[in-house]
């Protein structure tokens, strides 16, 4: 029997006007042609360098970023990731009722990460899919099968379509290889004042029964009964990858091509099904194992090992937050990669050690020492938050968070190399910033003066719980960091962490910061001193924290973060149900449409929030799961699973993790 919170899940979905798809398999989501589904509710699809989201019609792309395709700013604003050329849209003609298609289906495979189509007109049945390679990752592939109902005579036009705003340079370009002219269609966007540039090339692989008619166009003679099929084959490359990105875009078309469209897919499912031996199996609620799954699949979607990229907050799913990368990295989607995939989590932390250097100068122009990271960083490691916002000049706690993903990195792997050589000068100078940055007291403390910290609500406070914390976190594991590799800490950091301030009520609720008098909050500050700062440690301290701080958490325009690590918490306390009831309010309201897209807000549409996703499974993880990162390496404490949940299996290259709920 289905649980009752199955029934509420289901009638949140009814009540927010979407049809309910049918789970058909643990990672699949198949969804009738007929239940509503909005452009924006369309699923992602990503291999760490591109990430694209199919059209409502499954023929093409309706919108597609690179991760290293960014405007530079300027005088009319930041630097931002922009679109690239969307690489395939397909329309058939001649345009007529006969062979006018309709969706009769929608299916996103995430085990091999394919999104199919399936479509139908008096004259032929199309089912489209379509990919992002991950073993081409500059590669998307479309590949188109049809069947003729009855004498069919038509043709597929890739018009791919084009930002009015873009100049772009298109042309049909026959590419002689091996003494074969090949017909290309190449497009090139130019940006940064022309100094940049993105390419794609686009080439149509035939089978029996269509015929290529140039680089674009394919025509179908079937006759009644008969089937073929064709592949369109794209290339996106910019010279931020490629000094000759012209003609590497048509170098990844002819090995694709030479390659074959069967061994592409077979790459393709073989390196998906190695991303999938992590995993999270969840026996009792099949609502939360959905969307445990759909969040696993999008962050696996948004970053490759040795990429030595970062993901932003929305991935490569949109340009929200200008494709910047936040704490969010850091703090919520870092954790989750370093239990099920360190591979893919050192690309994270690889991505802030190269970002070092401009850490270093960005400090130094504000008078401090060390590192001082930027709140919103662009591909190069500067400061990018819009000057409108001021979290970019006072949210300083991100230097914490960076500093605290690289010691987790280690107490992870145990690579005391990494360590040395790339860990640790981050972690130095990240704590020789905060000695620079804490103002001392009278009584022998020290003090964090105006900042914003994780509640944004909250302006230029003083002593913000989080930000002293993170920094307190910090500090220690520099001093045990230095220890490792025999170095001698600086006795500052020990000093200035063991005598960071915090600010209390009379009945010894901690204020969120020095002047906190009880209003609304963006995020839970004291609440994350629990987990994952480990900072606040006392059971009845804790829970007085978390029982009221959930009563001013925004629950309308408030992150799913916040309750999701709330719900890690109260799992380790032993409060399952309260624990289950919580993590239930981090992800149902923020679920949009039959593929459980997620939303930033309760309120808003703005998807797909990959930050949110993480704090979903950071409270099943190290919640339900009770995984915890410690000096020591991975260890799995005391955790209470809800009623309905009957165990939780964690599959990781560190070990597999199980938590059985004891109660009958």
């Amino acid at each position: 029997m289905k649980s009752l919170r199955h029934f509420a899940f289901l009638s949140y979905l009814l009540l927010s006007g979407f049809a309910v798809a049918s789970v058909a398999a643990q990672r699949e989501i198949v969804v009738p042609g007929d239940t509503p589904v909005k452009a924006t509710d369309m699923p992602y699809l990503g291999n760490g360098q591109l990430g694209v989201v199919p059209t409502l019609d499954g023929l093409g792309v309706q919108r597609c970023f690179s991760v290293t395709v960014h405007e530079r700013g300027s005088d009319k604003g930041v630097s931002h990731i922009r679109p690239v050329m969307s690489p395939v849209a397909l329309e058939v003609l001649p345009q007529s009722e006969a062979n006018e298609l309709k969706v009769v289906e929608r299916r996103l495979d995430m085990t091999h990460a394919v999104y199919e189509t399936r479509l139908k007109s008096p004259e032929m049945e199309v089912v489209s899919r379509i990919r992002t390679l991950r073993g081409l990752p500059f590669v998307t592939l479309c590949d188109v099968e049809v069947k003729a109902l009855r004498n069919v005579e038509v043709r597929f036009v890739n018009r791919v379509k084009i930002d009015s705003r873009d100049s772009v340079f298109a042309e049909s370009r026959p590419v002689r290889v091996e003494r074969i002219r090949w017909p290309m269609s190449r497009r090139q966007l130019h940006y940064n004042g022309g100094d940049e540039a993105v390419v794609s090339t686009t080439a149509i692989v035939c089978g029996e029964g269509c015929r290529a008619e140039g680089a674009d166009t394919v025509a179908v003679e079937l006759k009644k009964g008969a089937s073929t099929g064709f592949a369109v084959v794209v290339a996106t490359c910019s010279t931020e990858d490629f000094s000759d990105a012209w003609q590497e875009s048509e170098r990844q078309v002819i090995y694709a091509v030479k390659e074959g469209v069967r061994n592409l897919v077979a790459n393709h499912e073989r390196l998906w099904d190695e991303l999938w031996q992590s995993d999270i199996t969840i026996d009792g609620d099949d609502d939360l194992q959905a969307v445990v799954t759909s969040s696993l699949y999008n962050l696996y979607s948004s970053i490759r090992e040795g990429g030595r990229h970062s993901i932003a907050p929305m991935g490569q799913s949109s340009k929200g937050y200008n494709g910047h990368i936040f704490w969010d990295a850091d703090t919520w989607i870092f954790p989750v990669l370093a239990v099920m995939n360190p591979g893919l989590a050192r690309s994270m932390v690889d991505f802030r050690v190269d970002c070092l250097e401009p850490a270093k100068k960005r400090a130094l122009a504000y008078c401090y020492r060390g590192a001082m990271f930027p709140w919103e960083a662009d591909p190069l490691g500067e400061e990018s938050t819009p000057t409108f916002a001021l979290t970019g000049p006072l949210e300083h706690h991100i230097v914490a968070d960076v500093a605290n993903a690289v010691w987790q990195y280690y107490c992870v792997t145990g690579d005391k190399e990494w360590l040395r050589k790339e860990g640790w000068p981050v972690m130095r100078e990240c704590a020789d910033f905060w000695v620079s940055r804490v103002v001392p007291n009278g009584d022998g403390s020290y003090s964090v003066r105006n900042v914003v910290g994780a509640d944004e609500y909250a302006i230029g406070v003083d002593d913000n719980a989080f930000t002293n914390g993170a920094a307190k976190v910090a500090l220690k594991n520099a001093v045990e960091a230095a220890r490792v590799l025999g170095d001698n800490p600086d006795p500052l950091w020990d000093e200035v962490a063991s005598h960071i301030k915090f600010h209390y009520f009379p009945d010894g609720v901690m204020r969120e910061h020095a002047t906190y008098d009880g209003a609304k909050i963006k995020q839970g500050d004291v609440t994350l001193l629990g987990y994952p700062l480990g900072v606040m440690t006392d059971r009845d301290e804790l829970l007085k924290n978390l029982n009221y701080y959930d009563t001013k958490l925004d629950p309308v325009n408030g992150p799913a973060m916040g309750r999701g690590v709330m719900a890690v918490s109260l799992s380790r306390l032993g409060m399952g149900e309260k624990a289950g009831n919580t993590l239930t309010k981090a992800y149902v309201p923020h679920l949009r449409g039959p593929f459980l897209v997620f939303a930033e807000t309760p309120k808003n549409n703005a998807t797909y929030f990959m930050t949110g996703a993480a704090a979903l499974l950071q409270g099943v993880i190290f919640g339900y799961g009770g995984i915890d990162i410690t000096s020591d390496g991975i260890r799995q404490v005391s955790s209470t699973l809800p009623k309905g949940v009957r165990s939780v299996r964690i599959t990781t290259p560190l070990g597999v993790f199980e938590c059985v709920n004891v109660k009958k």
